[in-house]
Parts: C-alpha cells; sequence; structure tokens
C-alpha cells in the first residue's frame, strides 16, 4: 500500500484487480476545498489510457512489477522466447503481450521483459534499434533533392518510411515507438 502522495511516473498500481501503470499525475491543492491528486493512467494489459482523481492522501495498493533484462531467443509458434541474462531461465511470451514490438524485435536482441506474479506483462525494447535493409525500390537519378521518401522493408518484415538515397542492404536506425527513419550506420 502506498500514498497518493507517494505516487511516481511508471509506479504500477492494482486498481480493482487490474493493473495501471502511472504515467502522469499532478498534486493540486485548490484554494477552496481538499487536496487532490489527479493522475494519468495507463492499463498495463491493454494499453486503455484514463485519467482518475484521487484525494490527497488516499491509500492506494501497489503492484509488485519485476522487471528484468532479457535476451530475445526465438519464436515459437505464437509465442517468444526470451532468457533472464542472470539466471538463464526461459519464459514463453506470447505474441498478444509483445504486440507491435516484433516490428523490432531482433534475435539476439535485449529487451526488458516486465512480469507480475510469474505472468509476463509487456516487453520493452530499446528506444532504437539498428536494422538490415532488405529491399527497397531503387532512388531515381534526381530524386535525392526532393526530400521525399519511400516504403523500405527491414530485416523483421516490417515497412518503414526511408530517405530516397538508400538501397538494399544498408543497415539503418529505426525508433521502436514510432518507426521512424533515425539514420544510417
Amino acid at each position: 500500500m502506498a500514498s497518493t502522495n507517494d505516487l511516481k511516473n511508471g509506479m504500477v498500481l492494482n486498481l480493482d484487480k487490474e493493473l495501471w501503470a502511472v504515467v502522469e499525475f499532478q498534486h493540486v491543492k485548490p484554494g477552496k476545498g481538499p487536496a487532490f491528486v489527479r493522475t494519468t493512467l495507463k492499463h498495463v494489459l491493454t494499453g486503455k489510457v484514463v485519467d482518475k482523481t484521487f484525494n490527497a492522501g488516499t491509500k492506494v495498493e501497489t503492484a509488485n512489477v519485476d522487471k528484468r533484462t532479457m535476451q530475445y531467443l526465438y519464436a515459437d509458434g505464437d509465442d517468444f522466447v526470451f532468457m533472464d541474462l542472470d539466471t538463464y531461465d526461459q519464459i514463453h511470451v506470447s505474441g498478444v503481450t509483445v504486440g507491435d514490438n516484433v516490428n523490432y524485435l531482433l534475435p539476439e536482441a535485449e529487451v526488458v521483459v516486465a512480469t507480475h506474479d510469474g505472468v509476463p506483462l509487456y516487453v520493452e525494447l530499446p528506444t532504437s534499434v539498428m536494422v538490415k535493409i532488405t529491399y527497397t525500390e531503387p532512388g531515381l537519378q534526381g530524386d535525392r533533392s526532393t526530400g521525399g521518401t519511400k516504403p523500405a522493408t527491414i530485416e523483421t518484415g516490417a515497412t518503414v518510411q526511408v530517405p530516397l538515397f538508400i538501397t538494399n542492404g544498408e543497415k539503418i536506425k529505426v525508433d521502436t515507438r514510432d518507426g521512424r527513419y533515425l539514420g544510417r550506420s
């Protein structure tokens, strides 16, 4: 149990038997009336975002979320297998839990896997990854000065927009949060 005065960004709360991560919080002390805490909460499993207001000093139940650095090993059907780098234990994480992160999940990549009571909640990738272009249309002569983009397929099978001068086989840096091209190596 924790007080709403102790809330921090990233803290996971157990509200009505569901896990919610604190995205943002603000202590408000109006001139008239009692103080309160305005929060933005994100459902850990579904990603739904809600605004919730608590009275200041109210007790809320915190959830024990274990975040560990793990290495992605391989896909096993609809599941993904990760290995704990400290204990070498392997866990299976469902494709639903991995979600869109699969677009930037490379073999042997180190990621953070969050679990609650042994159940995987989500997978955090690094903010950017280096990936190889497997296919993109060639840029036409003279197109380089326009600053346009074209679709390119990367080694994970995802498609990202890249500048016209990028060619097949090049390694590029991609933002894992929104799939933006960040540069080449």
